[in-house]
């Protein structure tokens, strides 16, 4: 890990970053310059000036995107601000070109004002076709995103919540095959109740899942306690834990089928597992470091383990979604991205394990898989309505 880090901090400096602009036309002579300049760019902007929809055939608009972070909730580095948050962000920008041919631009902004950052990114819209959050932390997230999608008519995607949901549903699909249980009869438990556990339990509810728990740092989020939840929490015990347990995570997982950890390292005991369903599936995904290790689980009972990290088998990893499900929004023109068109990207990377090839250490497609973005693409847009 260290050498990565140096790797990293070393292409950062003979760089300057990951990102360059460059341009689509040629200007080499002044015939050049005045076509994609003045006079000529008078007539692009005229005809739009007629018809603003028309920017989605003659802009950049298109085919673009803006990574917008607060830097309040980086990776696992927490309220770094703005500017330690951009690298991050160019990143994720150079991950929307490479899998999906997305043209993106990093945006920090130098406010954590709820209002402030809404205001800013309605702003700044006209100039985009979707606007990805990225790191905001929650529950401030919750609201921005909620706001931004009503108010806006180009797709609002926050991927911390949304891409992660995505993708453990997918690998969720591959090892219940395996594993020979049906979606409506599993009992899951996620351990987190920030904005990728919320947004994991909502995308399993759509999916079929029937019995959901969620565990947060004061114990099993149950609708008849009186506890000081966010409104959020509110929301989501009214459809969560019907057979109102109380308690901490090892009583939610007892007899259960799937753990689901967005949480901390080292929050699942061994033990805990054994209490399990049969086939127990474990998907420990608190990066660098998750809530229990592959082998440990293994060695518990585990059937399938997933992780967030790549050096282990089952990585469950979010550039399997968000580049895919933008490049469909954008060719499908959709306005916003709902939770139809998210569990249709969950099936199409599913779908990229054939049946014959899956196995315990192989129940989601490598992120390097050349088919990943244009299934999830065409999954997204034949769920555009």
């Amino acid at each position: 890990m260290s050498d990565v880090k140096e790797l990293a901090l070393e292409q950062a400096r003979k760089n300057g970053g990951k990102l360059a602009v460059v341009s689509k036309v040629p200007i080499e002579n002044r015939e050049d310059l005045s076509i994609a300049y003045t006079p000529g760019v008078a007539a692009v902007s005229s005809a739009i000036a007629e018809d603003k929809n028309l920017a989605y055939e003659l802009t950049t608009k298109k085919n673009t995107v803006a990574v917008v972070s607060d830097g309040s909730a980086v990776l696992g580095l927490g309220n770094i601000g703005p500017e330690a948050a951009m690298p991050v962000m160019e990143g994720k920008s150079a991950l929307f070109k490479r899998f999906a041919e997305v043209d993106s631009v990093p945006i920090v902004l130098d406010t954590q004002d709820v209002e402030e950052i809404i205001q800013t990114v309605k702003m700044i819209a006209p100039t985009f076709g979707g606007i990805n959050l990225e790191d905001i932390s929650a529950p401030r997230c919750f609201e921005i995103e909620r706001r931004l999608i009503e108010e806006l008519d180009i797709p609002v995607f926050h991927d911390d919540q949304h891409g992660t949901g995505i993708v453990v549903l997918a690998a969720l699909y591959n090892a219940l095959k395996l594993a020979e249980k049906n979606i409506e009869e599993i009992k899951v438990v996620v351990n987190g109740g920030g904005s990728a556990g919320l947004s994991i339990s909502r995308t399993f509810l759509a999916a079929g899942v029937k019995n959901v728990t969620i565990v947060d740092r004061f114990g099993i989020i149950n609708e008849k306690e009186d506890a000081e939840y966010n409104p959020y929490h509110k929301e989501i015990a009214k459809v969560t834990n019907r057979d109102f347990l109380s308690g901490d995570l090892s009583v939610a997982l007892k007899n259960a089928d799937v753990f689901v950890g967005v949480s901390a390292p080292g929050a699942l005991k061994a033990e805990w597992i054994q209490t399990m369903n049969q086939k127990p599936i474990i998907f420990a995904m608190a990066n660098p470091t998750p809530e229990i290790f592959p082998e440990e689980a293994l060695a518990a009972g585990a059937y399938i383990v997933g992780t967030g990290r790549s050096d282990f088998p089952n990585q469950i990893n979010n550039v399997l979604a968000f580049p895919g499900i933008f490049r469909g929004a954008l060719d499908a023109r959709a306005k916003k991205i709902t939770m139809e068109m998210k569990v249709a990207a969950a099936k199409g990377i599913a779908s990229l394990v054939p049946t014959e090839e899956l196995s315990t250490t192989n129940i989601i497609a490598d992120a390097f898989n050349e088919n990943v973005a244009k299934v999830v693409a065409e999954s997204v847009s034949q769920a555009v309505k």
